[in-house]
């Protein structure tokens, strides 16, 4: 039997789909850059990519990846605990928006920007960090 998933656990799922997409691109760049071979048989981890927006795709990601650590614990005990309110729901749509932002904005050196829907993002995980200590 499957249940709805809340609006929250949606957009988490989202944001970890997304997040695991990421590293695509520049995998595609390493393989054009060194051969297919020499991508996938083994890479050394320091290898740095030639083309700029490549290595700024790939600290996008792990950006994404550290801040998931974040984003989907807040998610998880709001289900746990049952808690689902209109700022919940919306700070978890937010941030799935904001995080693709954040990838395209880092990928493509728009400065400032990157920086507001980073911070926007923060806001996310703290209105949901505030709303499980019955704050907001």
């Amino acid at each position: 039997m499957n249940k709805p998933l809340s609006i929250e656990l949606y957009w988490l799922v989202m944001t970890v789909l997304m997040t695991s997409v990421l590293f695509w691109p520049y995998i595609i760049n390493r393989m054009k850059e060194h051969g297919i071979w020499q991508a996938v048989w083994n890479p050394q981890p320091d290898t740095r990519p030639k083309a700029q927006w490549a290595e700024r795709l790939m600290r996008a990601h792990s950006n994404a990846v550290e801040n998931l650590v974040i984003f989907a614990p807040l998610v998880l005990v709001l289900q746990i605990t049952g808690i689902s309110t209109p700022t919940t729901a919306s700070a978890c749509m937010v941030y799935f928006f904001v995080r693709l932002a954040h990838v395209l904005l880092y990928t493509f050196a728009v400065p400032l920007l990157r920086t507001v829907v980073f911070v926007i993002g923060w806001g996310c995980q703290m209105a949901l960090a505030l709303t499980l200590l019955n704050v907001i």
